[in-house]
C-alpha cells in the first residue's frame, strides 16, 4: 500500500557549505535526492553557499532546477534575496522531521552543524555531535584511537603558532620521532586538500607553510609502504562493517585529483584480501568507530601492509555519498541497494532520537 502524501516524512536533505568539499556535496545531495523512497519521504532541499550563507528550500530548488550537465556543482546566493543564516536554518528546520546532513569538512561535519540540529531537537543522520569533531579533527582521532590501543602510525601535532615561533625546534622533533617521508595535513579537513607528501627537510617548510592555509593546526605523519584499504560501517550500538574496498591509484598518493578528476583511479570492491586480513579490518574499523562514538555511517579507512599490519587512517563521518562512492557501493556489494541504504540511514537516525528523548526524560 502507499503512503499517504500526509504519512511521509520530510526529509530535510542539507549539503552544500563553505569548505573545499562544496562541489562534491551538491553532487552526493543530487544522487540521495533522486534515489530517495519517495513513497516514504518528501524531499525538502537545504542548500548553503560557498560563502556559508543559507538558501531557503525554494531558492535550493530553484538552483538545482537549472540547467546543468551532469550535475550543477555550485550554490550561489540569489543577488537581492536569501536569509540570514540562523534565521533561514531556522526555517528550513521547521519544515523538516529528520535530516540528512551532506555538508563534508567544516561547518557540515565537523559536530557544528550536528549541535544545531540537536538545538532544534530534530533525528539526523550520522555521527553525533562529538564523534563528528573527533572524526573530522585528525590529532584528536589519532589520539583517542591510540588512547584505545589501535593501531596508528606514527605522529606528531603542530599548531601554526608554533611552527612561526620555532620551526627549527619542530623540524628537529618531527625528525626524531619520524623517518621521511612523512605526509603533512590539516587536521581539519578532508578529501586531501592541503596535504602534502615530504621527502626531505628541504621540502617541509613548504609543505607546512600549505596545510596552514588550511587550518590552525596540522598533523605530521609517518609514511609507509600500503595498500588503502576502506571499511563501510552501519549502526549504532551495534555497527555492521561490509566487505572491503581498495583504492588504487597511480599519482604520488590519494590526493584531490586521484579522487575526482583522474580516470586512471580505481575503486575495487570487493577488495582481495585474505579473509584472515579482512576479518581482522572489519574488526579494527568497528573498533575504531565505537572508540570515538560514533552513529549512523563512517567509512574507516586503513593502511594494510606488505607484511599484514593493519593500521587506521581515519573515520570519514560524512563520506562520500554518490552511488560510486565507496561506502554506498561496499553496501551495494553487501546487498544493500542505494535507497535501501538511504532509508536504513534516516531509520537509524530516528532509533537514536528516540534513545536520547527517553533519557532526557528521565
Amino acid at each position: 500500500m502507499t503512503t499517504s502524501e500526509s504519512q511521509r516524512l520530510r526529509l530535510g536533505v542539507i549539503f552544500g557549505g563553505a569548505s573545499g568539499e562544496h562541489e562534491v556535496s551538491v553532487v552526493s545531495a543530487q544522487h540521495v535526492m533522486a534515489a530517495v523512497d519517495k513513497e516514504r519521504f518528501e524531499v525538502v532541499s537545504i542548500g548553503v553557499t560557498k560563502t556559508g550563507a543559507w538558501l531557503t528550500p525554494e531558492e535550493t530548488r530553484e538552483q538545482m532546477a537549472a540547467p546543468a550537465a551532469p550535475f550543477k556543482k555550485t550554490l550561489r546566493l540569489p543577488e537581492g534575496e536569501g536569509l540570514m543564516a540562523r534565521a533561514a536554518a531556522w526555517l528550513a528546520f521547521s519544515m523538516i522531521d529528520v535530516a540528512f546532513p551532506l555538508i563534508h569538512g567544516p561547518g557540515g561535519e565537523d559536530g557544528t552543524l550536528q549541535g544545531l540540529l540537536e538545538l532544534s531537537n530534530l533525528p539526523y543522520v550520522g555521527a553525533g555531535v562529538a564523534a563528528s569533531a573527533v572524526g573530522l579533527d585528525k590529532a584528536l582521532m589519532k589520539s583517542l584511537l591510540w588512547a584505545a590501543g589501535l593501531p596508528v602510525v606514527d605522529f606528531v601535532v603542530v599548531t601554526q603558532t608554533r611552527w612561526e615561533r620555532e620551526a627549527e625546534a619542530v623540524r628537529t622533533e618531527i625528525e626524531e620521532k619520524i623517518p621521511y617521508p612523512v605526509f603533512v595535513k590539516p587536521c581539519n579537513g578532508g578529501s586531501s586538500v592541503g596535504i602534502t607528501k615530504v621527502r626531505s627537510r628541504e621540502d617541509l617548510g613548504a609543505a607546512m607553510d600549505e596545510a596552514f592555509r588550511f587550518d590552525r593546526k596540522l598533523i605530521v605523519e609517518k609514511g609507509v609502504e600500503c595498500r588503502e584499504i576502506e571499511c563501510a560501517i552501519l549502526g549504532n550500538d551495534e555497527p555492521e562493517a561490509s566487505g572491503l574496498g581498495e583504492i588504487r591509484y597511480k599519482r604520488e598518493f590519494y590526493d584531490y585529483t586521484a579522487k575526482y578528476l583522474d580516470p586512471s583511479t580505481e575503486l575495487i570492491t570487493p577488495a582481495k584480501v585474505p579473509e584472515e586480513v579482512a576479518s581482522r579490518v572489519r574488526q579494527t574499523a568497528i573498533d575504531a568507530y565505537r572508540a570515538i562514538d560514533c552513529a549512523g555511517m563512517a567509512r574507516v579507512d586503513c593502511f594494510l601492509t606488505p607484511t599484514g599490519e593493519v593500521f587506521v587512517d581515519e573515520l570519514n563521518t560524512v563520506p562520500g555519498f554518490t552511488p560510486g562512492s565507496m561506502y554506498p557501493r561496499l553496501w551495494q556489494v553487501a546487498g544493500l541497494p542505494y535507497t535501501g541504504l538511504i532509508s536504513r540511514l534516516i531509520d537509524l537516525a530516528q532509533e537514536r532520537f528516540e534513545q536520547r528523548k527517553q533519557f532526557a526524560q528521565a
